[in-house]
């Protein structure tokens, strides 16, 4: 199971994820108690409880928690290639659908019978981690993860979803900001140019995405950049790592390599390796 899939049942408080992130595998998460608004790309949800993000890792995502606020939610990652087979063999290949086809997707269930039904499954699945007989822990693991997408596409359907609201003003702006770096991140990017084409003031853009997002609009450009370049060092394994920061928006090369390992922990040429790896 290791690599392929990965769960974390009801955590409680804010960990590593409270930070502005991307990774490769798929993710559900489900938030259960608290306060939380969440920011997904250019999107930006206020969570309720029995609310469902689906997404496919590689779309920027951040909770944003007020400070000493409860916050209980279950997270789970997992590789495609882990359920694949399976999901084929019993035709279920379209319950991947909404990973592969979207960045994220959006499920308010107001806690309803499917909801929990969800709930007991994924409580299932989290005590099976702890089974001393991994081979057939997993086996029972596959048939859940199988009846877990199948609930979550029976909560999902379009004529049964439910999106958030009507949207508040600061939030409307503050996905205007969001989408607006997303179009321009690989340019030099100030608040000011951010300012003057949506015709708003500086210190409202800085003041309104801080408080509707939970960090500032350079920690979200510089966030976009990483990402682009994380992708283009696993899509274009022979592209060189000057071009591959020049073209992810870093004013230089030493620039490029410093963020990288300080974000992610690697330099960017152990990751191109580790990444590739996967594939061979």
């Amino acid at each position: 199971m290791k690599n392929s899939y990965f769960i974390n049942y009801q955590m409680k408080g804010i960990w590593e994820e409270a930070s502005y992130h991307s990774h490769q595998e798929y993710e559900i998460y489900i938030f259960h108690d608290g306060v939380c608004r969440y920011l997904i790309n250019n999107q930006i949800y206020d969570l309720e409880p029995g609310d469902i993000l689906l997404m496919d890792g590689l779309a920027l995502h951040k909770p944003n928690v007020p400070r000493n606020s409860e916050y209980v939610r279950s997270v789970i990652h997992f590789s495609p290639q882990w359920i694949r087979d399976l999901l084929k063999e019993l035709g279920g290949l379209y319950l991947l659908k909404v990973f592969e086809e979207r960045h994220h997707y959006f499920i308010r269930t107001k806690m309803n019978d499917e909801y929990k039904k969800l709930e007991t499954v994924i409580r299932r699945m989290d005590e099976l981690e702890r089974f001393e007989d991994e081979e057939n822990a997993e086996m029972e693991q596959k048939a859940l993860f199988v009846q877990m997408l199948t609930i979550i596409h029976r909560i999902g359907e379009p004529d049964k979803l439910k999106q958030p609201g009507v949207h508040s003003e600061k939030i409307e702006h503050a996905e205007k900001i969001a989408a607006y770096i997303q179009q321009h991140y690989t340019e030099k990017v100030t608040i000011d140019m951010v300012a003057s084409d949506l015709n708003i003031s500086k210190s409202y853009v800085s003041h309104v995405f801080r408080e509707m997002t939970g960090f500032t609009v350079m920690e979200y450009v510089m966030g976009s950049r990483l990402m682009r370049a994380k992708y283009l060092l696993e899509a274009e394994p022979s592209k060189p790592l000057k071009d591959i920061a020049f073209e992810s928006g870093f004013e230089s090369a030493s620039h490029f390599s410093r963020y990288f390992k300080e974000k992610v922990g690697v330099t960017a040429k152990e990751y191109r390796r580790t990444r590739l790896k996967i594939y061979i």
